[in-house]
């Protein structure tokens, strides 16, 4: 599905609602002609014109079919090097249980891979 790859400098031109590109989850979408029929108008798109937009788009909760329709509008991936790390979701239940050795004392606290 790949087209090719897309700097963030790129992204951040494309930044007005006559010319309006998004990231979401590391792809590059135009939305330039979809701002009119967007459900939850246009404004929302133009708020994350030329920049990430992925966690808005996650926040309002986006059906499959949104995602299916994204499809005409991507460009292509946003450039491996623009990308941000991620660092792993920790889980609260799991870090519990591994805080603790086999005898009963504390583990070494787990840190973010940023910190690395």
């Amino acid at each position: 599905m790949s087209k090719k790859e897309i700097s963030l400098a790129t992204v951040k031109e494309h930044n007005k609602p006559e010319d309006l590109w998004v990231i979401i989850e590391d792809k590059v979408y135009d939305v330039t002609k979809f701002q009119n029929e967007h459900p939850g108008g246009e404004d929302s798109l133009i708020e994350v014109a030329g920049r990430d937009g992925t966690r808005e788009f996650l926040m309002a909760g986006h059906s499959s079919e949104a995602r299916e329709i994204m499809v005409k509008y991507y460009l292509g991936d946003l450039a491996a090097s623009d990308r941000k790390k991620k660092c792993p979701v920790s889980d609260p239940i799991t870090d519990q249980v591994d805080a603790t050795n086999a005898s009963n004392e504390p583990a070494a606290t787990k840190q973010c891979c940023i910190l690395h």
